[in-house]
C-alpha cells in the first residue's frame, strides 16, 4: 500500500468542502448522544477522502452532515464555497440532484428495472428528456466497465456489478462530489478491491472528489487522505499520497 506520512492538517489547493465547528447531538428522549463534536474538516476539489474509526463514532453523521442530508446544531458547512444554511430545502436537494452522486452500501437499485433503467431514473426524475437519460446512463455504465449488463435487473447481477451500476447512477449526473458509505461493504475481497480500484481511476482521471466512510483498510489506504474519528472527533489526517495539481476536471462522457 501507500507509504503513508502523518499530516495534522489538509492538504492545501482549493477547497470544495469545508467544515468549521460543526457539532451534531441526537436526542433520543432519554438519552443525548453526540455524534460530533466541533468538527473542522477541508477537502480540496479532486481529492479524494476516506473516513475510517470505530463503529459508531459518527462517520456516517459526518457524512450525512457534509452532504446537507442532515442538518447540524453548531457550525457551518460550506460546499463550493455556498453555505448549506443559506439554502432553502428545496435549494439542498436540487443542489444535490445536479453536483452530487450518492454510492451506498446495500445499491439501493430498483429490483424490477434493469442496470440502465436504474442509472437513468434520476435524470428522469430531472426531466431530462428520455432519449438523452438512455444516452447517458449507457455511457456512464461503459464508464464503470459494465455496458454489456445494461438490460440485466440487479437479480441477475452480482455483487460487484451492483455496485458498478450504483457507481454509474452516482456519476450519470456529472457531480462534483461523489459521498460514500461502505461502498465495499458488502462485497467479498475481490470485488472490493476491483471497485475500490474503480474509484480510484475515477478520481484521478476524471478529478471527482470522493468521500468514503469504510471499514475497510484495502479502501481507506487507497484514498490521497485518511481521517480517523473517535467519539465523534477526528483524532488524526494520515497523508498517503503526495498529491500533485490535479488537472481540471474531465466530465464524465457527456
Amino acid at each position: 500500500m501507500f507509504e503513508t506520512a502523518l499530516s495534522t492538517t489538509p492538504l492545501s489547493g482549493e477547497p470544495i468542502i469545508e467544515a468549521h465547528g460543526v457539532s451534531k447531538t441526537y436526542d433520543t428522549g432519554k438519552v443525548q448522544v453526540s455524534a460530533l463534536k466541533s468538527i473542522d474538516l477541508t477537502i480540496r476539489r479532486g481529492e479524494m477522502v476516506s473516513v475510517m474509526g470505530p463503529s459508531g463514532c459518527g462517520k456516517t453523521t459526518l457524512l450525512n452532515c457534509l452532504s446537507g442530508l442532515d442538518a447540524v446544531d453548531n457550525g457551518e458547512i460550506l460546499i463550493e464555497g455556498v453555505a448549506l444554511s443559506k439554502m432553502s430545502d428545496r435549494q439542498r436537494t436540487d443542489y444535490r440532484a445536479r453536483r452530487m452522486g450518492f454510492v451506498f452500501q446495500f445499491y439501493n437499485l430498483m429490483p424490477v428495472l434493469s442496470a440502465v433503467e436504474n442509472v437513468e431514473l434520476p435524470l428522469l426524475v430531472a426531466r431530462v428528456h428520455a432519449k438523452e437519460a438512455r444516452r447517458k446512463a449507457l455511457a456512464a455504465l461503459d464508464l464503470v466497465g459494465i455496458a454489456g449488463r445494461a438490460e440485466h435487473v440487479p437479480d441477475e447481477l452480482s455483487g460487484g456489478e451492483r455496485q458498478r451500476v450504483t457507481i454509474a447512477r452516482a456519476l450519470v449526473n456529472d457531480p462534483a462530489i461523489v459521498w460514500a458509505d461502505e461502498p465495499t461493504g458488502d462485497l467479498d475481497s475481490e470485488n472490493a478491491s476491483e471497485i475500490s480500484q474503480l474509484m480510484r481511476r475515477l478520481n484521478l482521471e476524471h478529478g471527482l472528489s470522493f468521500v468514503i466512510v469504510t471499514h475497510d483498510p484495502t479502501v481507506g489506504e487507497s484514498a490521497d487522505r485518511l481521517v480517523r474519528m473517535v467519539d465523534g472527533e477526528i483524532v488524526s489526517h494520515e497523508t498517503l499520497t503526495d498529491m500533485p495539481d490535479r488537472l481540471p476536471a474531465v466530465p464524465v462522457p457527456a
